[in-house]
């Protein structure tokens, strides 16, 4: 590991997004200057990563062993559920479908750590993640129903001299005999939401009422303390029940309380560590303190999904992700978006973007122009206390907009801009 770790996790987390493995790995070079040492560690991360596929639990890879394999299989009985398919894999946690069959019988989805990943940092994640999921009670967030311990006779390092020579990067780790800790949510076949308004060619109006579930959800959040942080559309799935579209709001691994505690374990941030996916974070989040976040930091991310429903692209393209770290932290911080009617108008993709939302393509950037423009771009105000106070706010603004009525949002005032 290089002498500064968080620096490995930041190049790695603004990295993952490269789908371009030629593009990423000039991406990593630019990043890491003259620092071969460096460039080799955030290699290791990615190659570790690539075998996951899943950014959420992307901050504790650092810790992760090559040497422990998954124990679990299909077939295998963890209480009183029996595996039947690995549906998910992350840096520290595997999830599977699993059968219950008592008291009653359905399928679930049981998320449980890793053996070899059980350090005190990733417990106190993983807790956290099953305890703010436990809070709530909202039909588009996926619920906690149960949990429980995996047990193993083997054991980590214990001793006083373990304790006393390992750093926070080490992968000190819990006695297994105490158990790997799993958790049951509510198993949601769903498809990310971009996907399936795609898929279905949804209009405007039918996306903007399904945006409108998820403000929902996300409020909901808010009002139990819970900021989710990762808000993005491989985390905001679409389901059907009884032929009608359902959003579920998933992964909740990196969320942070707003005063109350969330587990009993310690759990940090590193200092110097972005949390969360770049193309869908805040500006805020872009420091690289991580403390001063609120929940006006899930406000801005979901005006960025807003933002891809109506466009088709994210207000931070995929191409400036290309940039070394700092410049990607300055375009978040400091780069003003587009308008989405003037990067509807000017995409070369114009006329499938079009189709897409059932359109004609003459047609879609007059339709958001205006009051839609309106909505979006105070959602991406770099001054937070331009956004909208609440998740609830913003989804009554977008129901005016389905009502026909005058919204709240509206372009800065000429005073404003001087």
């Amino acid at each position: 590991m290089s002498e500064n770790p968080t620096a490995d996790r930041s190049i790695f987390l603004a990295a993952i997004d490269i789908a371009s493995p030629a593009e990423r790995d000039a991406f990593v070079a630019r990043a890491c200057g003259e620092n071969p040492q460096l460039r080799a560690d955030v290699q290791a991360l990615l190659a570790a990563h690539d075998q996951s596929g899943d950014l959420l639990d992307a901050p504790d890879l650092a810790a992760r062993t090559t040497d422990s394999p998954v124990s679990e299989r299909p077939g295998t009985q963890i209480g009183p559920y029996k595996l039947l398919q690995q549906i998910g894999e992350g840096g520290f946690g595997v999830v599977y479908m699993a059968e219950q069959t008592e008291p009653v019988r359905r399928r679930v989805a049981l998320k449980v750590i890793k053996p070899g990943m059980d350090t005190r940092q990733v417990i106190a994640r993983f807790e956290a993640e099953r305890q703010a999921l436990a809070v709530m009670d909202h039909p588009n967030i996926a619920k906690v129903l149960d949990a429980g311990e995996v047990r193993s006779a083997e054991f980590g390092l214990r001793s006083e001299e373990d304790l006393a020579s390992a750093t926070p990067h080490s992968a000190l780790r819990i006695p297994h005999s105490a158990g790997r800790p799993y958790f049951v949510m509510e198993l949601v076949r769903g498809t990310p939401i971009t996907h399936y308004c795609d898929e279905n060619s949804l209009s405007i109006r039918e996306r903007l009422a399904l945006f409108g579930s998820v403000c929902q959800a996300i409020q909901h959040a808010h009002t139990k303390g819970i900021i989710h942080r990762d808000i993005k559309p491989t985390n905001v799935l679409v389901t059907r029940q009884d032929g009608e579209p359902v959003v579920k709001v998933i992964d909740f691994g990196i969320a942070k309380a707003t005063g109350q505690q969330l587990t009993d374990k310690t759990l940090f941030t590193d200092f110097a560590q972005m949390i969360g996916t770049p193309l869908y974070m805040s500006p805020e989040q872009a420091e690289l303190s991580g403390t001063d976040i609120d929940t006006r930091s899930d406000i801005y991310s979901l005006g960025v999904l807003l933002y891809e429903l109506l466009t088709g692209s994210t207000p931070v393209s995929k191409k400036q992700l290309k940039q070394a770290l700092d410049e990607i932290r300055r375009i978040i911080r400091e780069d003003e978006a587009l308008k989405p009617s003037v990067r509807i108008g000017c995409s070369e993709t114009l006329p499938a973007i079009a189709a897409h939302r059932h359109i004609e393509p003459a047609r879609l950037s007059r339709l958001v122009r205006g009051e839609l423009d309106w909505i979006v771009m105070k959602c991406l105000e770099k001054d937070r206390n331009r956004r909208y106070e609440t998740a609830s706010a913003l989804a009554a603004d977008v129901q005016r907009y389905l009502n026909d009525e005058p919204v709240l949002a509206c372009p800065p005032s000429a005073w404003y801009r001087f």
